[in-house]
């Protein structure tokens, strides 16, 4: 079977984007430790979802990049809470998006997952990056999508592709996209703030339960608010 790299945090994006792959790859899935507070719920999570469908899992470490960060993902620094009616509001949500911005973090993700995808003869990078988050956090655009695909053409001898199945989708979208190909997403873990149960007042919290709340799907995910 043909062999597949993903980018895997355990969110509700990059679960759903793999599990669009799964019947056709040998899945890969990498999980990243750079001294996020969700961690130990990432590994969590990403550890049941691929039980769960069976892909194979490896942790990389990443403890230089925790220690130049100043993400409020990484630090002692709050992470901020946001309204509903606050989602769709550009410039708060650039505010948000400027404290957990980790630098360069999708680049790094990429190319160690190009690294990866060359020594065991992947064919493609499966990550969870979509339109909504492009709207205030760049590494998720179809822009750096085409634009990394064109550097890996150029620097890689081998035929590697990134693959984001959630480019051009909203978050509604993308859980719609989930029951179609039967994406465990009642495993996976959207929160910021690392806690048993998601917190539900981060951004991501807020994004993962309105998704869900728009389309009339049951939640599963467990919420403290």
């Amino acid at each position: 079977m043909k062999k597949a790299i993903s980018v895997l945090s355990g969110g509700l994006d990059c679960t759903v984007a793999t599990s669009v792959y799964s019947k056709d790859y040998e899945i890969h899935a990498i999980t990243f430790n750079y001294g996020q507070k969700s961690f130990k719920r990432e590994l969590q999570a990403s550890k049941e979802i691929c039980e769960n469908m069976g892909f194979k899992h490896y942790v990389i470490d990443l403890p230089w990049l925790a220690q130049i960060s100043t993400s409020s993902l990484n630090t002692d620094e709050d992470i901020p809470e946001i309204k509903e009616n606050e989602l769709d509001n550009l410039e708060k949500s650039q505010e948000t998006a400027k404290s957990v911005w980790v630098p360069a973090r999708n680049m790094v993700f990429t190319s160690i997952a190009t690294s990866f995808a060359e020594s065991i003869g992947a064919e493609i990078i499966i990550v969870g990056w979509d339109a909504e988050e492009a709207a205030t956090f760049p590494d998720n655009s179809k822009e750096f999508m085409d634009a990394f695909n064109e550097l890996i053409s150029i620097g890689s001898p081998e035929n590697i592709k990134i693959e984001a199945p959630a480019i051009d989708l909203n978050k509604e979208e993308i859980v719609k996209l989930g029951v179609e190909v039967g994406a465990p997403m009642e495993l996976s873990y959207s929160c910021y703030a690392g806690r048993d149960k998601h917190c539900g007042v981060c951004e991501s919290c807020m994004r993962r339960k309105r998704a869900f709340k728009k389309l009339k799907i049951k939640d599963l995910t467990e919420y403290e608010k």
